[in-house]
């Protein structure tokens, strides 16, 4: 593999960055600022990590312009230096850029429209009428259902699964493991048995799109789910049938989301945190981790659940005292009307 070496002015000019220092400096990598040699460049974003600053060993450093005063080196001047890392790691970024053609082990039935400037990797399946778009990327062992829209751009790593009429827009990521357009846990009880609804909706993902490796989403019953643009789902989430999710929202791994609710733009949702079903989220909620929502959040916030990590003889205690709870609100209600008379 050739290595990629580029010009630090050139860098800058790139990233609309102030540089001070020798625009001549050959950067071939980047890397931290701890591990970072002559030849790398490095980044400061959390401020904790300003103590390695005036040691690097890095021929240059990303760094706001308030912290930029401890450097030894060249830096680039930049008001996100995390942003601008950001950009920079696609230039030295190692994974293979597939060639467009369709590998001879794939299948494509006769009537799928697929663009002469798309990558179809070995065993791939694109079943019949779907349509994949310029320079998309189908990676190994991917099935791309019946009918099937994908966007421009877009790349579905090794074993991706999308069911029929699933819909993905332009420059979405969908890593190794995904399942799009899986049926909704949809069932009738009758006298104790269980009888399964047909899930008649599809998933649309819209523009700039991540979903992590074994992310789940369901089709809808009869509506669509619909996940917005720029919307980055992590490792094993689950989605159920109807959700909707709001442009820009971001979801760390493990979340999952009971049918129906509907989720505002730019939410976060931190690790393994829980919505129920039919519930309204709205815009610029946050919910730190294992935060489980049984209500409507109707206010932007911080929204958290749950009790954090206690030696197991203190948390038994204090496990005994949350079920008393409802009793001793009782008795201080009381206690108040009786200081009242």
């Amino acid at each position: 593999m050739t290595e990629s070496c580029y010009r630090l002015g050139e860098i800058a000019a790139e990233l609309g960055a102030e540089l001070r220092g020798d625009p001549d400096t050959i950067i071939h990598g980047v890397a931290t600022l701890q591990a970072a040699t002559a030849g790398q460049i490095t980044f400061l974003a959390n401020p904790s990590y300003g103590r390695y600053l005036k040691d690097t060993r890095a021929s240059a450093v990303i760094v706001s312009p308030s912290a930029a005063g401890d450097s030894p080196t060249n830096v680039l001047l930049l008001d996100n230096p995390y942003l601008g890392y950001a950009r920079l790691s696609h230039w030295f970024d190692p994974a293979p850029r597939p060639q467009p053609g369709v590998h001879p082990s794939a299948v494509v039935d006769p009537s799928a429209r697929v663009s002469e400037t798309a990558s179809v990797g070995p065993h791939a399946v694109i079943e019949a009428e779907a349509e994949i778009g310029d320079h998309v990327v189908v990676g190994a062992g991917t099935i791309i259902g019946a009918r099937c829209r994908i966007g421009s751009r877009t790349v579905l790593r090794p074993r991706v699964t999308l069911a029929h009429d699933i819909v993905v827009g332009q420059r979405c990521h969908i890593l190794s493991g995904a399942v799009i357009g899986s049926d909704g846990f949809g069932f009738a009880n009758e006298k104790g048995a269980w009888h399964r609804i047909a899930q008649i909706g599809k998933v649309v993902l819209g523009d700039d799109v991540e979903v992590g490796a074994n992310t789940t989403i369901d089709r809808g019953a009869l509506e669509d789910t619909v996940i917005g643009n720029g919307v980055k789902l992590d490792n094993l989430i689950q989605i159920a049938h109807n959700v909707t999710i709001g442009d820009h929202s971001a979801m760390a791994a493990m979340v999952g989301i009971a049918g129906s609710t509907r989720i505002g733009r730019h939410c976060v949702f931190g690790g393994a945190s829980g919505v129920a079903g039919h519930l309204e989220i709205a815009d610029q909620v946050q919910l730190t981790g294992m935060t489980l929502v049984t209500g409507d959040i109707r206010e932007p916030g911080v929204y958290s659940s749950g009790t954090s990590a206690d030696k197991n003889r203190q948390w038994r205690k204090n496990a005994v005292r949350f079920r008393q709870l409802d009793a001793m609100a009782r008795k201080l209600k009381e206690l108040e009307k009786k200081s009242e008379g």
